[in-house]
């Protein structure tokens, strides 16, 4: 397995990880009260936006040839750093 494949996998399943916590963070946002149910459900279209910039990222690095994809790390890294950060407030949030 290349480096590149071996990163392209390693995000897909922190991907996979990171879809599910989503998916808990809107079964919350619907049980909340409904003054802060629009807050919450505003948390979690921000970060299913976020998804969406992180997986069109990866499929880049994964379009990219094997001289190239090393250019297009630095792009993902900040997409899912931008996505793991936002998760980790929003569980935070969702906690109090």
């Amino acid at each position: 397995m290349s480096a590149k494949d071996a990163y392209k996998v390693k995000f897909q399943a922190e991907i996979e990880l990171t879809q599910a916590k989503l998916s808990e963070l809107k079964a919350q946002a619907k049980v909340s009260a409904s003054d802060v149910r629009i807050t919450y459900s505003q948390m979690v279209d921000d970060l299913e936006r976020k998804l969406d910039a992180t997986k069109i990222k990866l499929k880049e690095l994964g379009m990219a040839s094997e001289g190239a994809w090393e250019h297009l790390k630095d792009g993902m890294q900040a997409a899912w750093t931008d996505l793991e950060t936002g998760i980790g407030k929003a569980a935070d949030k969702f906690k109090t």
